[in-house]
């Protein structure tokens, strides 16, 4: 629970800062006529939506199993990190392009630019803020591995969609600082839109990859290799199975994940004695690793696992 709380004080910091930065954007949008400026405001306008679509998405995602959903509902998490990233692409990127496309077409001369450059100034102190959040929590949870590495890793999307939106929100600033200042010193109001379409770019490219990480989430990843092998050690530590033959796991949320475990148990154990090895092997496995919401224990032989095993992989 304690990830999740970070992954809110996160989701609340941007979602705060957003909203008052689009704000600020549309009014000097309308006082300046600057396409750029109009682009960063419907951008931040989308990531203002977007953090209160992750937040809906992590309350529905805590809900307990059900009929329906024996294992719980994380993947709604998935689900609505997933929506983020086509709002990202669809309205945010689509908009921005529009816009740049028509000021490059019909260039309006900058009214008032020191009231962009104001806004700007303090937009990027503010998202900067935001982003500094979203990286120190995501420092917590990465470990030693690259940051790209530690996305590709992660199971909880909430922390590293703020991070990228963040990131793509400063890239987004200065690009619309550039093309602003580049229209009033040069005296090339085409600038503005050129600036426009490159936040477009920045836009599209940010939403690809989120869609790209999410929609593993939502077909469903493994646990980490470190939880695999604890895993096996636990099986291969019980006394009474005389060899752990492999495990299957999946997420089924950011902290919900369910075990297969091929296991040979020795020859001499009874039904009984069986069942009571698989349920004390669960509760210890479930004490250790809590986030593990069920284990299934096959008992078959290492032939048997590997024959299978080699099926499946080769469907895949």
């Amino acid at each position: 629970m304690a990830s999740h709380s970070g992954s809110r004080t996160v989701i609340y910091a941007a979602l705060a800062g957003n909203l008052l930065i689009a704000v600020t954007k549309f009014v000097a949008a309308w006082f300046t006529g600057s396409s750029a400026m109009i682009s960063e405001g419907v951008h931040s306008l989308v990531d203002t939506g977007n953090g209160g679509l992750l937040l809906y998405g992590m309350h529905r995602a805590e809900r307990p199993a059900d009929r329906n959903h024996p294992f719980g509902h994380g993947r709604e998490i998935y689900f609505w990190s997933f929506v983020v990233a086509l709002l990202v692409f669809a309205l945010g990127a689509g908009v921005s392009f529009y816009e740049g496309v028509m000021h490059v077409l019909d260039p309006e001369e900058i009214r008032n630019p020191l009231v962009n450059f104001v806004v700007l100034g303090l937009s990027i102190v503010f998202e900067g803020s935001s982003w500094f959040i979203a990286l120190r929590e995501f420092r917590k949870t990465k470990g030693n591995v690259g940051y790209l590495e530690a996305v590709r890793r992660s199971k909880d999307p909430s922390v590293f969609t703020v991070l990228f939106e963040d990131s793509a929100a400063l890239t987004g600033l200065l690009i619309a600082l550039a093309g602003v200042s580049g229209a009033y010193l040069l005296d090339m109001p085409e600038l503005d839109g050129v600036a426009s379409i490159g936040i477009s770019l920045v836009l599209a490219t940010t939403a690809i990859f989120l869609a790209r990480e999410t929609k593993g989430l939502l077909m469903g990843e493994p646990a980490s290799p470190e939880i695999q092998d604890r895993i096996m050690a636990m099986a291969a530590a019980d006394p009474e199975i005389q060899r752990a033959n492999g495990v299957l796991t999946v997420h089924m949320g950011p902290t919900q994940i369910v075990v297969g475990l091929s296991a040979e148990f020795k020859d001499d154990l009874t039904a009984p004695q069986i069942e009571a090895c698989v349920e004390n092997l669960e509760a210890r496995m479930r004490e250790a690793i809590p986030e593990i919401v069920a284990v299934f224990i096959k008992p078959q032989t290492a032939g048997t696992w590997h024959e299978r095993r080699g099926k499946i992989l080769e469907r895949g």
